[in-house]
């Protein structure tokens, strides 16, 4: 399931595994039925980084490094890439990434993390509150590659745009299982600082949880398929709907979508993505 991964050399899905780069066709893994997902079978999550503590005025962390070598999986050129994690003093997660590559790629990083604002015992997040600054999604075939078009949540199970629990109309997402597994397309606010993406309150709890991101998209994510085969924390068997993800990221199947942004990265460039996880309590 990813618990907490840094996913990638691309995060989602590639359609059938494979991609038209610079008049070149590469094939990919197909570890997800006939699509690729989360970087293939030996993705970034199954790798050993080089790491190192940072420091900062205001934060702690960690500084995680690894080159992805030219063919890895499928993709081309050698991409160097660098992780940072930071717990600042403002009860934040920053995460932060950086890549170069030799050669032009497709590049698409996020984390994985599954979040339960009840704690180790809150059972389903279905009761959890969530707002999202997403008045689009991209809707999916059956096998969860997008269509390609951009499509309004208003009047749709979908609309988070006003706080609502997560549960409330999760029986009316379809699929199998049901649930949400679905791109969110970020609505750009002028201003200063990161965009907003997401709120999140538990109100058993009071917890709060605020994602920013420098991202386009974010996928939220309910735990459609744990089904109590994983014991995790306290001797918990993690339940269908027991976590959720908002995995911040370009579009999934971008390669395939000229109409999505990009995700290809040439020599000379430098790949940078950032995001913030504010956590708070509200009454």
């Amino acid at each position: 399931p990813y618990f907490g991964c840094i996913t990638g050399r691309y995060c989602n899905r590639i359609a059938n595994g494979k991609f038209l780069l610079e008049g070149k066709e590469y094939q990919l893994a197909k570890n997800n039925g006939p699509h690729h997902l989360h970087g293939g079978n030996v993705g970034f999550d199954k790798v050993v980084w080089q790491a190192k503590e940072i420091r900062r005025d205001n934060a702690v962390g960690l500084e995680l490094t690894r080159r992805s070598p030219d063919g890895e999986e499928g993709y081309p050129g050698n991409l160097d890439v660098t992780v940072r994690y930071l717990v600042t003093d403002n009860a934040e997660l920053v995460i932060e990434y950086e890549a170069t590559t030799d050669k032009t790629t497709h590049v698409n990083l996020t984390n994985h993390t599954y979040f339960n604002l009840g704690g180790i015992k809150g059972g389903t997040i279905l009761d959890h509150e969530l707002q999202l600054w997403a008045g689009s999604i991209t809707p999916t075939d059956e096998t969860l590659i997008p269509t390609g078009k951009i499509q309004p949540v208003k009047g749709t199970p979908f609309d988070f745009t006003a706080s609502k629990p997560i549960g409330q109309d999760i029986a009316r997402t379809g699929g199998n299982p049901s649930g949400y597994d679905i791109n969110y397309v970020i609505d750009r606010q002028d201003g200063p600082g990161l965009p907003r993406a997401a709120k999140v309150r538990d109100p058993k709890s009071g917890r709060t949880l605020e994602v920013s991101t420098s991202e386009p998209g974010v996928q939220l994510y309910t735990g459609n398929f744990l089904d109590g085969s994983i014991v995790g924390k306290g001797g918990v068997a993690y339940q269908k709907h027991f976590g959720f993800c908002l995995e911040t990221q370009h579009f999934p199947d971008s390669p395939n979508q000229p109409d999505f942004p990009t995700t290809a990265l040439k020599p000379g460039q430098r790949y940078h993505s950032k995001t913030v996880y504010r956590f708070g309590t509200s009454k």
